[in-house]
């Protein structure tokens, strides 16, 4: 078994689209909008969005909730935590190493909390 897809909530579509194609731009994944409610930026066998939730009551982080990308290098995990934080993300954790892998940690706009790994 494999995992899917992941969606993470939003609240600001516009914002959230900005934030994921600055972040996955050099990562091979592309953007999606099959609506105005949903984005996907999709891999060869992976897909990840951001949704303004269909109960449309306000989108909110999940406590102990994260989204793990394993992005191959320590280089690739400095990368896109520096970029996150640039296009307006916040510190989870500084790239270190972790157990058996090197990894840092951010939030997304919304507060969406995502891991970066080697």
């Amino acid at each position: 078994m494999r995992m899917n897809y992941f969606v993470v909530g939003t609240n600001n579509m516009d914002a959230a689209r900005t934030f994921y194609d600055a972040l996955f731009e050099q990562v091979g994944l592309h953007g999606v909008a099959p609506s105005e409610r949903m984005t996907y930026w999709l891999g060869e066998d992976f897909a990840f969005a951001a949704a303004i939730p269909f109960d449309t009551r306000p989108a909110t982080n999940g406590n102990g909730t994260m989204v793990g990308f394993c992005v191959g290098s320590e280089a690739e995990v400095r990368r896109l935590h520096a970029l996150a934080l640039e296009i307006g993300g916040t510190c989870e954790g500084l790239p270190d190493q972790r157990g058996p892998r090197f990894s840092a940690y951010v939030r997304d706009l919304d507060g969406n909390k995502l891991c970066f790994s080697d």
